[in-house]
């Protein structure tokens, strides 16, 4: 290249620059800025899961309260007591039947097949409670029987009173015999007799005082000389 040509080409880069230097400072910082968003200038962190496992292991297990078997309950049915009791006389089928001890005397003939044409319906009470071992007789019309004319209790040791004599039986005593008790006469005789027809035979000496004109006071008088055996 000739002098006087490199010379001139020095000259327009100088004006070039002159010109334009201004505006080549804030190019250079925006080239800069551009290669510096344009180019990472660091590895990334890699961000690494934790484990799965390893939380479910770190995070606090909730404690369960521990539940205890319940153990079915169950109920003890108690099936009630059988009596054993005897129907004689006027019924289609005498004999011993096995009944609840709740039974009452209707169920018993029912069991023995009724009753006969010529029994005496009218001498029974088939509301009476039965008790075990009881002997109950069904009579003809007409026949004649020492009270109580159909029942007979169950055969027991003689009962006696503390002072040596027999005790009266409150279940089997006819009107004469009740009445020799202290503090009873026939009224209250024929109420023990009216009761015991239709609540059935005394449970206990003590039921005696469920009869309409007995009190504590009689029976504190004659608790010594009555029984129900």
């Amino acid at each position: 290249m000739l002098p006087a040509q490199k010379e001139g080409c020095e000259l327009n880069l100088q004006q070039f620059y002159n010109k334009y230097s201004r505006l080549l400072i804030p190019a250079a910082v925006i080239i800069m800025l551009a290669l510096y968003f344009l180019f990472p200038h660091g590895e990334p962190e890699e961000i690494t899961a934790a484990p799965t496992d390893l939380i479910e292991a770190e995070s606090p297990q909730l404690s369960e309260t521990p539940t205890l078997p319940i153990e079915p309950v169950t109920e003890t049915q108690t099936e009630p007591e059988n009596i054993l009791v005897e129907i004689k006389g006027q019924v289609v089928k005498p004999g011993v039947f096995e009944l609840p001890a709740d039974s009452r005397l209707h169920s018993a003939i029912e069991l023995a097949g009724g009753l006969l044409p010529d029994a005496d319906a009218l001498s029974l009470n088939l509301a009476m409670k039965l008790t075990d071992e009881m002997s109950v007789y069904v009579p003809v019309t007409g026949e004649a029987l020492a009270a109580p004319p159909v029942i007979e209790a169950p055969a027991a040791q003689q009962a006696t009173s503390p002072s040596g004599g027999e005790l009266v039986n409150i279940n089997l005593a006819d009107e004469a015999g009740l009445s020799t008790l202290s503090g009873i006469g026939p009224s209250k005789a024929a109420a023990i007799i009216a009761h015991r027809e239709e609540h059935g035979p005394f449970a206990s000496i003590e039921a005696l005082k469920d009869v309409t004109g007995i009190g504590d006071k009689t029976f504190e008088k004659l608790k010594d000389a009555i029984s129900i055996n």
